[in-house]
């Protein structure tokens, strides 16, 4: 959906805001900033790529988690920005509890951790002295909100009101045009967390892509899955037998042979039908949620119903992109992102394709 809005954002400059900044996180604290963050530690995944795009820029991004920075440096951001390649990375361990030693030496204005996981989380924060902002993750309903969150850390609240609108309004398209579809018209989606080792599938409990799958018109082929993610095994795949296979873009060594080649796996209606994917690796994977959301709806529908919805997603790309990163995808920035080399001959694929 291509948003006059949305390219109005980044053409007005505004003036930082002169009175101290004040929010409430979600853990119902109340964060106090005596003027906009100028340098912002990010321990969450998801959260880097956000803050730059929300910013425009990584001048204020001083430190990251190890994951978020593997997706800049295999995607297309660590081109648009290279600057973003030598941000610190060690400011967490793997399980996200902080590096406090590496976060004082950043000198933090703000460091972002996950909400709700405990006192090993925040304390090590907030007893160094430091700025701490909380997130929840996993609805889009939590993504607004620490979107909205993050601007006003930084001072660009002007920023994140169309972003806001951009999301609600493909949101809202989508809805409308699969209003009324019956269960039975909703072809079954499995989307793997982890395939290579092990496989690892998304459940319906407060699970961001079984909730996007349903927006696009799909159903979870997991639904009788308790909790919202699960290890499974090729024999529990075979008897969900989904009509579309989702694969991550964590592992990037992840192909579409890893079904396509499995003995089981492979007579799957999905790879029976040409219907698996690999998802696709923009200034973020889309995978999860993130500033580039509504572009992974809008692949994912056009990828499960031609019929239904018919978004030009390299045109949605290029305005996307020009917006969140002051970018000019060319043909082949995009063709990179959504691995039309490795996949443009799998059903309904070839819309994506450069005319």
């Amino acid at each position: 959906m291509r948003l006059p809005l949305l390219v109005c954002a980044i053409l007005v400059a505004q003036p930082l805001a002169a009175d101290p900044i004040r929010f409430t996180d979600h853990e119902d604290r109340e964060v106090t900033l005596p003027a906009p963050a100028q340098r912002i530690a990010s321990i969450p995944i998801p959260m880097a790529s956000t803050l730059i795009a929300i910013d425009g820029a990584t001048d204020r991004l001083v430190g990251m988690n190890p994951t978020a920075k593997s997706a800049i440096m295999e995607g297309i951001l660590g081109r648009i920005f290279p600057q973003a390649r030598e941000i610190p990375s060690d400011i967490t361990a793997p399980n996200f509890i902080p590096n406090v030693e590496e976060l004082a030496s950043v000198s933090p204005d703000l460091v972002i951790q996950w909400a709700g996981r405990g006192p090993d989380y925040i304390d090590p924060i907030t007893n160094a002295g430091l700025t701490l902002m909380t997130i929840r993750y996993g609805s889009e309903v939590l993504t607004r909100e620490y979107m909205t969150m993050a601007a006003s850390a930084m001072g660009r609240p002007e920023r994140i009101a169309p972003l806001i609108e951009w999301r609600a309004q493909v949101q809202a398209d989508m809805e409308a045009r699969t209003a009324g579809l019956a269960d039975e018209d909703r072809p079954s989606v499995l989307y793997l967390l982890r395939a290579m080792d092990s496989l690892r599938a998304s459940g319906t409990e407060d699970n961001y892509n079984a909730w996007y799958h349903y927006l696009a018109g799909g159903r979870n082929a997991a639904e009788d899955m308790v909790g919202g993610w699960a290890d499974i095994n090729v024999e529990q795949v075979a008897a969900w037998n989904p009509d579309v296979i989702f694969l991550n873009s964590f592992e990037a060594d992840l192909t579409l042979d890893r079904i396509l080649n499995d003995p089981i796996l492979s007579l799957t209606n999905a790879a029976q039908s040409g219907r698996v994917y690999k998802m696709p690796l923009g200034g973020y994977r889309w995978d999860p949620p993130n500033q580039e959301s509504p572009l992974t709806w809008m692949w994912t529908a056009n990828l499960l119903h031609p019929d239904l919805f018919d978004y030009d997603l390299r045109a949605e790309m290029r305005t996307a992109y020009q917006v969140l990163y002051g970018h000019e995808l060319t043909d082949a920035d995009i063709d990179e992102i959504l691995w039309m080399d490795m996949q443009g001959g799998q059903a309904n694929y070839a819309q994506f394709a450069a005319p």
